[in-house]
């Protein structure tokens, strides 16, 4: 597993580096997201989309649990299973995302962890401090091993 590491110095930079990452993802990909409330997991995710061509807003799915955009140079799914917290059995097809035609983004994975393919990536993002983030990208399986994500940092 290769790990990287690097710091954001604010908001513009978190969506900066979203954008940076798309270029470096494939249909079929799988990035989960960890961090705490707030930390700027969708921030992330909101450059991740513009770097993909979608020009539609990219909002937390919280509430709906998959927001699907379609929009873009390959489609890109973003769930949110933090609602998942107290129903972590229940069959939500999740693998037609895993094993699809798009980019799927998670946050709050650890509510499906068993769900999540063992080829991704996990980016986890940590508060520093009102601006500052440490994000250190986890790539799990050889899949992405030549995709050039040392040179994010």
């Amino acid at each position: 597993m290769l790990e990287y590491q690097l710091t954001t110095h604010s908001y513009e930079d978190t969506e900066k580096l979203g954008e940076k990452v798309s270029h470096l993802l494939q249909a079929g990909d799988v990035v989960v997201l960890n961090g705490d409330l707030g930390v700027g997991k969708t921030t992330l995710t909101r450059g991740l989309a513009r770097g993909l061509g979608i020009k539609r807003n990219v909002k937390s799915p919280t509430f709906t649990l998959i927001r699907e955009y379609k929009d873009g140079r390959v489609p890109l799914y973003h769930m949110d299973a933090y609602r998942l917290e107290s129903s972590p059995d229940e069959d939500l097809g999740f693998d037609e995302y895993f094993d699809g035609d798009g980019i799927t983004i998670v946050e709050w994975p650890q509510f499906i962890k068993d769900e999540i393919p063992d080829e991704h990536i996990s980016i986890n993002i940590k508060r520093l401090s009102d601006t500052d983030r440490e994000v250190v990208f986890k790539l799990h399986g050889e899949t992405f091993n030549d995709r050039g994500f040392g040179d994010l940092v």
